[in-house]
């Protein structure tokens, strides 16, 4: 394992990270403020309680998530696209590298960067509503599968992505549709029941699930199924970026 490699690439992601650390935190903070306004004062008014949570606290666990998975995929997506954006991406297929560490590298900067917004978001929420995190262990180990299991879908999208419009486009249509339909803003049982059993196919619902479970101890679909589908994800998802670098797809053409 080529250690000196691995850090190379993660610091210098990281770099540029840090370069632009003031929006890279105060647009999060400000989209968390926005959402507390919205849902939480102007909706939670008229909602007392969602499963025995004030609705303020019920949707923090959706909004961490909302957050994470758009900035982990956006962040892995552009650090791999701009390499070969300009053409240095040959430099690293040269180098002596195999997939696993330039994979390390990349996502996990992405991972790391995902992670700190997801901190963020938390002490944001923080400040606008009072909740517990019952099962702090296990929130720590569905944000951090989270944010290494999106990075690495990031990371598909940015060799797979063409063009700067095209790494958008599924963040945009497929990723936050699917967040705002999984449940983060309201439970499952709340639907009627042919909308539950629907819901159940989008893949979203056992990550926010799972989550929400660490915080208030109440999920619509069991724990277990939730850490089994991250799990599966992430093995798809690394399975993916296997092949892609063995047939260089996308990459050396």
């Amino acid at each position: 394992m080529n250690f000196s490699a691995i850090w190379a690439m993660y610091t210098s992601e990281m770099v540029r990270f840090f370069r632009t650390i003031a929006q890279s935190f105060i647009s999060p903070v400000l989209s968390t403020s926005l959402y507390f306004v919205v849902f939480g004062a102007a909706i939670g008014s008229r909602i007392d309680q969602v499963e025995g949570v004030s609705y303020g606290a019920f949707i923090v666990p959706g909004l961490i998530m909302l957050s994470v998975m758009t900035q982990a995929i956006s962040n892995a997506s552009f650090g791999i696209y701009f390499p070969k954006f300009i053409g240095t991406i040959y430099e690293l297929l040269s180098a002596p590298v195999n997939f696993l560490e330039v994979v390390l590298g990349f996502v996990g900067a992405a991972a790391t960067k995902a992670l700190f917004i997801g901190v963020v978001i938390l002490v944001t929420a923080g400040l606008f509503v009072d909740f517990e995190i019952q099962h702090p262990l296990a929130m720590v180990l569905f944000l951090l599968l989270t944010c290494l299991s999106f990075s690495l879908f990031g990371f598909i999208i940015g060799i797979w992505a063409q063009n700067f419009e095209q790494l958008q486009l599924i963040p945009l249509l497929v990723i936050t549709p699917l967040v705002f339909l999984g449940g983060s803003f309201y439970s499952i049982s709340m639907l009627p029941p042919i909308w539950q059993k629907i819901t159940l196919f989008n893949p979203v619902v056992y990550l926010i699930s799972g989550f929400r479970w660490s915080f208030f101890g109440t999920a619509d679909v069991p724990v277990g199924l939730s850490l089994l589908a991250i799990a599966g994800f992430t093995a798809l998802c690394m399975g993916v970026i296997w092949w892609i670098f063995r047939t260089g797809w996308r990459i050396r053409a």
